[in-house]
């Protein structure tokens, strides 16, 4: 995807221009999405075998075997470990597809493990941008439901800034506040779209195994609620993969359309590719000549 232009793009262009980075380095960002992904389905997995094995050794007349306080604990630990990896898992992944998109945005090559080396010592940064962000949402909640979406949409570039400018996390927050003032609405369609594909491909890889599990249920049939409850963490797990790349994809789209249409990016990357040219040195006795 050399090719790629630099210009101001509508936003029909910049979807565009997301899906056909995606199709195009379809396996480098499902390589780079499938980690925090697959943190979730080991833990996910793991609760279904513990919570429903005990339950399938109770006989027919006999009540459930419900988690012992152990279990329980262990249970409640188990997801405290299986969040915290994940969230830390979420931000390399994110530092990383941001770095990726960016590459070959700018027409360089991309790989897996390239990405990934690249977020050496930005987690932390990554990590203070994502929770200030957070709160500021939270913050706009608070003051008017709509401020929420509001605030997400006017930080909606905030981690391409940190990451591709190197900003600490509340300048990163102000960047994107500076970026996204009257875009506000193209933010908004851009994550209603991410939200409305990312339900439709879980739902749909998941979708079916979940009816299967209230078949199961009506039938107590406790060895196919098993069953199919690990089908479904396999589809939500598919989903998820597969939909987590567009969100991140056009945030940086987004953040570099931002930057050609209110700072002339195009015009920047245009100058730094021409060669500087030094300029010829004085032909001997010239000067004397000229004196």
């Amino acid at each position: 995807m050399a090719d790629l232009d630099l210009r101001p793009l509508s936003l029909g262009e910049i979807l565009d221009r997301t899906f056909s980075l995606y199709r195009a380095n379809f396996l480098l960002f499902i390589g780079i999405a499938a980690v925090p992904q697959a943190v979730m389905l080991l833990y996910n997995l793991g609760q279904a075998i513990l919570v429903t094995v005990p339950a399938m050794h109770t006989t027919p007349h006999s009540a459930p075997r419900l988690p012992g306080a152990g279990m329980a604990a262990g249970l409640v630990g188990g997801a405290l470990i299986a969040f915290i990896i994940y969230f830390a898992a979420f931000i390399y992944v994110h530092g990383a597809a941001v770095y990726a998109v960016s590459d070959i945005y700018l027409g360089r090559s991309a790989t897996i493990l390239g990405s990934f080396r690249k977020m050496r010592g930005n987690a932390g940064n990554l990590l203070g941008v994502m929770f200030l962000s957070g709160l500021a949402a939270i913050a706009g909640f608070f003051v008017f439901i709509v401020g929420a979406f509001y605030v997400a949409c006017r930080l909606f570039v905030c981690v391409p800034a940190a990451i591709l400018e190197d900003k600490g996390p509340s300048d990163s927050l102000s960047r994107s506040w500076e970026l996204t003032r009257d875009n506000a609405g193209r933010a908004l369609a851009i994550f209603i779209l991410y939200l409305a594909i990312t339900y439709a491909l879980v739902g749909l890889f998941s979708g079916p195994f979940l009816f299967m599990i209230v078949i199961a249920g009506a039938q107590k049939n406790l060895a196919m609620i098993q069953f199919w409850t690990v089908m479904s963490q396999l589809g939500t797990f598919l989903g998820g993969t597969l939909a987590t790349p567009i969100s991140i994809i056009a945030s940086t789209v987004f953040y570099y359309d931002l930057r050609v249409r209110k700072e002339a990016f195009d015009l920047q990357m245009m100058m730094a590719a021409v060669p500087a040219t030094n300029p010829a040195p004085p032909t001997p006795g010239l000067a004397s000549t000229l004196s």
